[in-house]
């Protein structure tokens, strides 16, 4: 029979301790894992959240950009960053989303000003401890000296954020710091020499300030510096030669200063004074990374030598440079700009190889011969300007191939024939100028139905013919369109009123970019005529909205919709065969500064609305057909020279031409009514010196009846004393008000008490003559 087993104490003693061992490490393996995943979760520290919401409590936010700022946790707050071991915070973003231009315009610049956070960097920061990380560019912030506390920073941006502050001293004492970016803040002074003690420095920004004292010799202890950029300040003197001990410095940028002296360095020196002749390029055995040499805007004179084929961007504009353009075939070009000298010769083919260059700017110069047709090759080029040479020849049909051009500008030169039909493919372009050339065409549909980004369209001075076509009307985007000095016929198109840019004054101004590199220099030009002049617009181009086809022979009337353009500044239609009426409502031109109608068959009169014109500072209204009177009022006052009504046939009377018959007969007018008003006052003296004897006779009756009859004394009596009562605090405050409103006026001086009391001594005396003639 089977019996059952009974184990051994012992035995069952070992057994126990091995199931608790098992238990044990199965425990503390599952809280190493429980640990880990607290840990690679953890959340951010108290305190710091406490500090941000201090340093959040002490700004301006419009936006509402910190609105995810609530909770416990602040490491999933927006623009925080939290380490994911410690908890701690190590990164505060707070940029501006928002892309601040800075020379492309943006049409969503109100955007950006609503992003900006304002108001007090809060000194609460100096509890976040472990960070590393603070970038506030792009806001509009009050600079505290706690930043100089936040030891273990490693990246400080305050660019376009602290304008006209002062840098804190103890800003020296961030030694880890590694980035420091304070540009566009308008600083003034020198640059601190406790920025020296920031050794562990790579880049530094100070560009666009108002450091006007010599560059600090402290900068030279800054010995890991790779990027150093000190541009557009107001900075004299030598340039430190202790900055050539800097090994690893790869980018030093100084241009835009005033007054930089001393040897020429491999350096950005625009915008300076510097002359003599330029270096000779080939002797140069650099070959480090810098790849940008920028010398333009100085006094550097003599013959070109040959182009460097090491430099990408090279900027040698607005100096007095001379003879011919020599490239090498092995050229890496991005960008060339050699504008504004005296470089003669033709346009070398070896540019052509710069397969990667974006901007070509040869304008203001002496060039000649044809167009390479090689350069359609250029699939990066973004602008071409050749603008004020003397090239001749048809535009090559093979610049239709340049998908990526924005700004084509061949204007002053001798292009002529047609414009070849490839330009179509051009959907990219912002701006055509070929003004002033020999070009003999019909306008060219095409423009409108394919180039609907242009914005600036200007064929003035060529041989163009044939009526404007309707297609035009297609550029809802264009804010300049000049036709002037052609050989135009037919009416103006009253869809013109479509151009919805010079309607929307916000959709008008600038609000695309260009493709080529940001470092350079190139400004988009203009030359429109305005108030009689011509004149380049460069920085204000932004703001030019012009309609110019003058000195054509347009026929027809002056289209009603053409009023509806009410961000026009500039509208010129003189020289042309326009007849009938000026249009009633041009008084809806509300923003015109400039307006000329001179030379053709207007009728009728000057419409009375052109006088509501508030910014109108040109008027020529010239030789047409006009009569009547010359409106009057606002700006209209101020023109007062008679040649911009002459040629009128007399038609037009008024200020500043000879008088209208009807404002003589107002002078009878005004005579006969001053005869009648001395007549009215003579009649007014006799009415007032009638009015003195009467009330004299008629108080002395009531006065002897009151004294011979007691009991009507007493009643009269009794009703004065009421009446007295109101009536004196009423008279008092009235006598009060009239006395201060005289003294005021009078002695430009506050009432002072005794006013008050002269008043009241007055009605006082008054009443107590009356009490006493009654009694």
């Amino acid at each position: 029979m089977h019996q059952n087993y009974i184990p051994h104490p012992e035995a069952m003693g070992t057994t126990s301790s091995a199931l608790v061992m098992l238990f044990a490490l199965f425990f503390i393996e599952r809280l190493e894992f429980i640990c880990s995943r607290i840990n690679s979760n953890v959340s951010c520290i108290a305190s710091e959240r406490e500090a941000l919401m201090k340093f959040k409590g002490n700004l301006i936010d419009e936006a509402n950009r910190l609105s995810s700022w609530v909770g416990e946790d602040c490491c999933t707050w927006k623009g925080v960053g939290c380490s994911s071991k410690t908890g701690h915070v190590v990164k505060l973003d707070l940029r501006n989303p928002i892309r601040k231009p800075s020379w492309i315009f943006s049409s969503d610049y109100s955007n950006f000003e609503m992003n900006k956070l304002g108001g007090q960097i809060s000194p609460s920061l100096l509890d976040l401890n472990h960070l590393h990380y603070l970038d506030l560019s792009m806001n509009d912030m009050q600079i505290s000296n706690s930043l100089g506390s936040l030891k273990s920073l490693r990246y400080l941006d305050l660019s376009w954020s602290i304008f006209n502050a002062t840098i804190p001293h103890n800003l020296g004492n961030l030694s880890r710091l590694q980035y420091l970016n304070l540009s566009y803040n308008y600083l003034p002074g020198p640059i601190p020499d406790t920025l020296g003690r920031l050794t562990s420095l790579t880049v530094l920004d100070l560009s666009s300030n108002n450091f006007n004292d010599s560059m600090s010799y402290s900068l030279c202890n800054l010995s890991s510096l790779v990027h150093i950029d000190l541009s557009y300040n107001s900075l004299r003197g030598a340039i430190p030669h202790c900055l050539g001990n800097l090994a690893s410095l790869s980018i030093l940028r100084l241009n835009a200063n005033y007054y930089l002296q001393g040897p020429i360095p491999n350096l950005d020196l625009s915008n300076n004074q510097i002359k003599g002749k330029v270096l000779t390029f080939q002797k140069c055995k650099y070959r480090g990374p810098t790849k940008s040499l920028q010398l333009s805007s100085n006094r550097f004179e003599g013959p070109l030598t040959p182009l460097p084929s090491y430099v990408d961007l090279l900027d040698l504009s607005n100096n007095s440079l001379s003879g011919p353009i020599t490239v090498s075939d092995d050229n890496a070009f991005t960008s060339l700009g050699l504008s504004n000298n005296h470089l003669t010769g033709v346009i070398s083919v070896s540019l052509c190889k710069a397969k990667n260059i974006d901007l070509i700017d040869f304008s203001n110069n002496q060039l000649s011969g044809k167009i390479p047709p090689c350069l359609g090759q250029l699939n990066q080029l973004s602008v071409l300007d050749l603008t004020n040479n003397s090239l001749y020849g048809e535009i090559p049909s093979s610049l239709g191939s340049l998908q990526s051009l924005n700004s084509l500008h061949l204007r002053n030169n001798n292009f002529f024939g047609k414009l070849p039909l490839s330009l179509q493919n051009l959907t990219n372009l912002f701006t055509i100028d070929l003004g002033e050339n020999v070009f003999t065409d019909n306008i060219p549909s095409w423009i409108g139905y394919n180039l609907t980004n242009l914005k600036f369209l200007n064929l003035q001075s060529n041989n163009f013919y044939g009526d404007i076509p309707p297609q035009l009307c297609c550029l809802q985007n264009l804010q300049l369109l000049n036709l002037a000095q052609n050989n135009i016929t037919g009416n103006i198109p009253r869809c013109f009123g479509n151009f919805t840019a010079m309607v929307d004054l916000h959709r008008g101004h600038f609000s695309y970019r260009f493709n080529y590199s940001i470092e350079a220099n190139y400004e988009e030009n203009i030359l429109d005529s305005m108030k009689g002049r011509e004149l380049e617009y460069t920085k204000t181009l932004k703001f030019l909205v012009s309609m110019d086809l003058s000195n054509n022979g347009i026929v027809g009337e002056i289209p009603e919709e053409l009023m509806d353009l009410s961000g026009l500044l500039n509208l010129n239609l003189s020289g042309n065969h326009l007849k009938g009426r000026i249009p009633n409502s041009i008084g809806n031109l509300t923003q015109l500064e400039s307006l000329d109608l001179s030379r053709n068959k207007l009728s009728g009169p000057i419409p009375s609305s052109l006088s509501s014109l508030r910014y109108l500072s040109y008027l020529n209204m010239s030789f047409n057909n006009l009569s009547g009177r010359i409106p009057t009022g606002n700006q209209l006052r101020t023109l007062d020279d008679p040649s911009i009504y002459i040629g009128n046939d007399d038609g037009l009377c008024g200020a500043p031409l000879n008088s209208c018959l009807d404002d003589k007969s107002s002078d009878g007018d005004h005579k006969h009514g001053d005869e009648g008003k001395v007549a009215d006052e003579t009649d007014f003296l006799w009415f007032y010196a009638g009015i003195g004897p009467g009330f004299s006779v008629g108080f002395l009756g009531v006065c002897g009846t009151l004294n011979f009859k007691k009991s009507w004394r007493s009643i009269i009596w009794a009703l004065w004393q009421e009446i007295h009562d109101g009536f004196i605090t009423l008279t008092i405050k009235v006598l009060h008000f009239s006395i201060a409103k005289c003294l005021q006026f009078r002695y430009l001086r506050p009432l002072q008490p005794a006013h008050l009391t002269t008043s009241m001594l007055f009605w006082v005396s008054f009443t107590q003559s009356v009490s006493s003639m009654y009694s």
